[in-house]
């Protein structure tokens, strides 16, 4: 049931490669987890470049096998990589049972289409034995080839004087953000598929798929129709607050099925919730998160909406963060903040060396008016945060505040 591949085909690098590698000599068992289709299978078959036992779980054999006699694919001295982890859970217990017999670094890689840090069982099987890694979909600069993210680490890095000549020297060049959106970041409509026409068809088949296996194999759900209802109605409602009793009463769905359904969506990578910042840390936990998409393209196509908007501009800059935040060994947290009073900051990224809050607006000319609450928030934090971005859809870096940094989203991301 070896499966060989030809890993010297084209593949455009990614961004948590590194990291990877990092993880792979220290732990047994490395864990990629995220949407499906974002690259996972083709980023382990690379890695394994003749080194690695593979097996993937879309195969009907292997996957009898995990069920029936998983020592076959778990036992022996050869690094081995198991593909679509999710299938069958059940599989690592023989994997555990391996790892305690003799911890070898790296000897384990596993990918999984579904967050097994939010499936118990499943995650405590490998706690203390594993480090676990998102793929989420592309970057704009792995897009390009470049492997790479927005300029995050540099800007946090860097002394605010030399944020535009930091910014400046990226030399990234000017894109239409609606482009962008528009084929999210999922590699075969991102960079494969150029007519629209046929991105919708992809599209379409990747609903039709995560609905009748990807979902299935996380939990059964008879009422389909209800499901892909939901999924739009999130979809409409991007960059806010879930009211459940709202979506409830919209759609004709039990509230205590719209909570389990949007669980299977965020344990699936396609929902994704940015928690509220609050300077006492039991607070956050007790605030409503805001809601956001995994991938624009598909967010877009669900959704049925024909063109962009500000808050999938919002969800672009999102996207390109939570890829960043994932391929960090050192830990960095993204938060949105908002008074009672209605100021509001997007996006605040929380790391040791600091605190950066981030506005985002699709205007191709933000003024003055735009800064006001990020002012406001430095106000409230002014020992660990740094100066204040403004995202923004036109072309010229400038200081709008003394505190604030207009720059193009190009510029950075």
């Amino acid at each position: 049931m070896d499966i060989i591949h030809d890993v010297n085909r084209f593949t455009l690098p990614r961004l948590v490669s590194e990291s990877l590698e990092q993880r792979l000599a220290v732990m047994p068992a490395v864990v990629i987890t995220g949407a499906r289709q974002t690259g996972k299978s083709t980023l382990a078959q690379k890695l394994t470049s003749g080194k690695r036992r593979y097996f993937t779980l879309d195969d009907l054999d292997v996957l009898e096998a995990a069920r029936n006699e998983p020592e076959i694919l778990t036992e022996g001295d050869e690094p081995v990589t198991l593909d679509e982890i999710q299938r069958e859970p059940a599989l690592l217990q023989a994997v555990k049972r391996s790892i305690d017999k003799r911890k070898r670094p790296g000897h384990f890689l596993l990918t999984g289409s579904a967050n097994l840090l939010l499936m118990g069982k499943v995650s405590e099987s490998l706690a203390g034995r594993a480090s676990y890694l998102t793929l989420w979909p592309m970057t704009r600069q792995e897009q390009l080839g470049n492997g790479g993210c927005g300029l995050w680490s540099e800007i946090l890095n860097a002394d605010e004087r030399e944020w535009i000549d930091l910014i400046e020297m990226a030399g990234r060049e000017a894109e239409d953000w609606n482009a962008f959106a528009m084929r999210g970041g999922f590699p075969t409509p991102a960079v494969e598929l150029t007519d629209s026409a046929e991105r919708r068809i992809w599209f379409d088949g990747y609903v039709r798929t995560y609905l009748e296996r990807d979902l299935q194999a996380l939990s059964s759900i008879e009422a389909l129709p209800d499901f892909r209802r939901l999924m739009r109605a999130v979809c409409l409602r991007l960059g806010g607050m879930i009211n459940q009793s709202e979506i409830s009463r919209d759609i004709g769905i039990p509230q205590p099925t719209i909570h389990r359904y949007l669980n299977l969506l965020q344990t699936s990578y396609l929902l994704s919730r940015v928690p509220a910042f609050a300077s006492n840390r039991t607070k956050r936990l007790m605030r409503s998160p805001k809601v956001y998409w995994g991938d624009t393209g598909l967010a877009l196509h669900i959704s049925e909406e024909q063109n962009p908007g500000g808050v999938h501009f919002e969800n672009l800059v999102l996207n390109d963060l939570l890829a960043w935040r994932d391929a960090q060994i050192e830990r960095a947290e993204i938060y949105f903040w908002r008074t009672h009073a209605g100021a509001e900051v997007d996006l605040i990224i929380e790391t040791a060396k600091g605190i950066l809050p981030i506005e985002i607006k699709s205007s191709t000319r933000p003024r003055i008016d735009d800064a006001r609450h990020l002012r406001a928030f430095r106000q409230t934090q002014k020992e660990r945060v740094r100066s204040g971005l403004l995202v923004h859809s036109g072309e010229r870096t400038e200081w709008i505040a003394p505190d604030v940094l207009a720059v193009p989203w190009w510029r950075i991301i």
